[in-house]
């Protein structure tokens, strides 16, 4: 049994006041702040609050929010929000998704364990259709293009004579507008596998943003439109995913990816190509966790109410992870998530520590499921409070403010009752408006995430408290797309440059201030700083003794 005592810091109580963390989701540092960039929403935004508090506070410094720093497999990959908050709040790195699931097909214990061999058995000895469903893309962060074709080709090794794949297209994690690019590598093994005699193709898809990848119950229309195309094969029909992708773009000017209506291909007998049906296999392929609970819960859940499934197929359904380790969902998975465990609230409640944790709907299982190890309940709820503020339907760059104000209002309340001795917050402005790729939204996003920061900076003084500010990973910080190997801008046959709606390779700040910052200074042994140093450092100003395995903290007593 995990002994979670935490002994108190040699020579340092804690700090007297509340602990306040300020995650701003999606705020890099590009190239740093001097240097300018015309794509650069975080530049280009007048943000006094953020520019003082950074350039003045007695401790700042920039973290490593990418790659290997996180968990994922190389420093070429975009850090995200998962993994960002599961690293802060771990205070460990753990192996994410992408590298778990690449290397469970390299040894091929994927396709060794009992689920993969029953999800095949079925549709060989029904004769039926195996269904694969998810993000096509290389974005490493929902899915990669690479495991579906692994999976595919293991497919045609063992028989199966009939798949059906319903494609989501990304452009957020990616191009914005790339969708063609992987259906053509799709295609190139789908034709392969025809010249060996497998019925495979794709059988439906459209935008991610449009269906299927819901999160937080934020739109459940999502998913039915989801279900209706991919399960029921209804919806406008064409005669293969390149001809939907030309018309809807055509008939849509400026439409990106990730905003694509669903379409259906249909067969040459006008039918649907690829419906789910009773007896058949499915497997949603992405193994992130957050946008594929809800279509998991569509396809598992007997009392399931959400929406009106109509014809409700007998399948064997089973994802490409667990993705909600609490809830069990789904039941079946090829490969296991990482085991985090002994996560910093984890031990905080073991020592008596009230917490809170506040954002909006968007980003409201960061700061709790992912904060937590992928943990969907509090640890105590006594000690635990999570606070959630119902983000706003409709596009995002429309109201790019979306809840910030209302989630500061939380935060100051309580930092105005002295409720809770460590409070975190997420401000998803910068995300979530980020990836609509508009730039001017961008801007005003980051505008009102400073007023914000302005005024949780004025409460943490009055209440004598102390405040970090930090983010999870870059976006906002490069609205425009720019060549890593010349760093020059890209641009379209129109000389304008091709907007980028992806996160980034950007390090992120990261600063303490308030009523006793000055008493700190930066951990001389740090060579590297990223955010698995933070959660040491949130229990060294609460006045503990970080464990033995976990990073150390950013800062020591001066």
């Amino acid at each position: 049994m995990t002994d979670f005592r935490l002994a108190p810091y040699p020579g340092f109580p804690g700090i007297q006041g509340q602990l306040l963390l300020v995650i701003l989701d999606g705020v890099g540092l590009y190239r740093g702040r001097d240097e300018g960039f015309e794509g650069n929403a975080f530049d280009l935004a007048t943000t006094p609050n953020l520019d003082r508090l950074f350039r003045d506070a007695p401790v700042s410094m920039e973290l490593k929010a990418h790659g290997l720093a996180v968990g994922l497999p190389s420093d070429q990959d975009m850090g995200n929000s998962e993994v960002g908050h599961n690293a802060i709040g771990a205070g460990r790195i753990f192996e994410q998704g992408a590298q778990l699931v690449q290397q469970a097909i390299a040894d091929g214990s994927l396709f060794e364990g009992d689920v993969w061999r029953c999800l095949v058995r079925r549709v060989v000895d029904q004769r039926s259709t195996f269904h694969l469903i998810g993000l096509l893309s290389d974005g490493k962060v929902h899915s990669h293009i690479d495991h579906l074709v692994a999976l595919l080709r293991r497919l045609a090794a063992e028989g199966v004579a009939r798949i059906r794949v319903h494609v989501l297209a990304d452009g957020r994690d990616v191009d914005p507008v790339s969708f063609d690019r992987y259906l053509e590598q799709l295609d190139s093994v789908l034709d392969e596998m025809a010249d060996e005699g497998i019925d495979a193709a794709v059988a439906s898809g459209g935008g991610r943003m449009k269906i299927t990848m819901d999160r937080y119950n934020a739109d459940w229309d999502m998913v039915r439109r989801g279900w209706d195309t991919h399960v029921q094969g209804a919806g406008r029909s064409f005669s293969s995913a390149a001809e939907a992708v030309e018309v809807l773009r055509r008939e849509n000017p400026g439409i990106i990816d990730q905003d694509l209506p669903p379409f259906v291909i249909e067969g040459g007998d006008g039918d649907p190509l690829g419906p789910i049906d009773d007896g058949d296999s499915v497997v949603f392929f992405n193994f992130r966790g957050d946008r594929a609970i809800e279509i998991s819960q569509a396809f598992t859940e007997p009392d399931f109410d959400r929406f009106d499934r109509g014809r409700l197929p007998d399948v064997l359904y089973a994802g490409m992870m667990e993705y909600d380790g609490d809830l069990k969902i789904p039941s079946l998975y090829l490969v296991n998530p990482p085991a985090i465990s002994r996560t910093v609230s984890e031990y905080l409640v073991h020592n008596g520590v009230r917490q809170l944790a506040v954002a909006e709907t968007q980003k409201f299982g960061h700061v709790t499921f992912f904060w937590n190890g992928n943990n969907s309940e509090p640890f105590d709820r006594e000690l635990e409070d999570w606070v959630e503020i119902p983000s706003n339907e409709g596009p995002f760059d429309i109201a790019p403010e979306m809840k910030a104000r209302e989630v500061t209002d939380v935060v100051i309340e309580d930092l105005g009752d002295r409720g809770h001795r460590f409070i975190r917050v997420n401000l998803a402005n910068g995300d979530m408006v980020g990836h609509t790729g508009s730039l001017e939204a961008s801007i005003s996003a980051m505008e009102v995430v400073d007023e914000c920061v302005g005024r949780l900076e004025e409460a943490v003084r009055e209440a004598g408290a102390t405040m970090i500010i930090t983010a999870d990973h870059g976006n906002v910080d490069m609205m425009f797309e720019v060549d890593r190997a010349t760093g020059d801008l890209k641009r379209d046959p129109s000389g304008n440059p091709v907007i980028k709606t992806s996160h980034t390779l950007s390090p992120v700040p990261w600063c303490i201030v308030g009523a006793e910052a000055r008493e700190f200074r930066a951990n001389p042994e740090i060579a590297e700083p990223g955010l698995g140093n933070i959660a040491a450092t949130i229990l060294l100003l609460l006045g503990f003794e970080a464990p033995a395995d976990y990073l150390p903290a950013l800062i020591v007593p001066s």
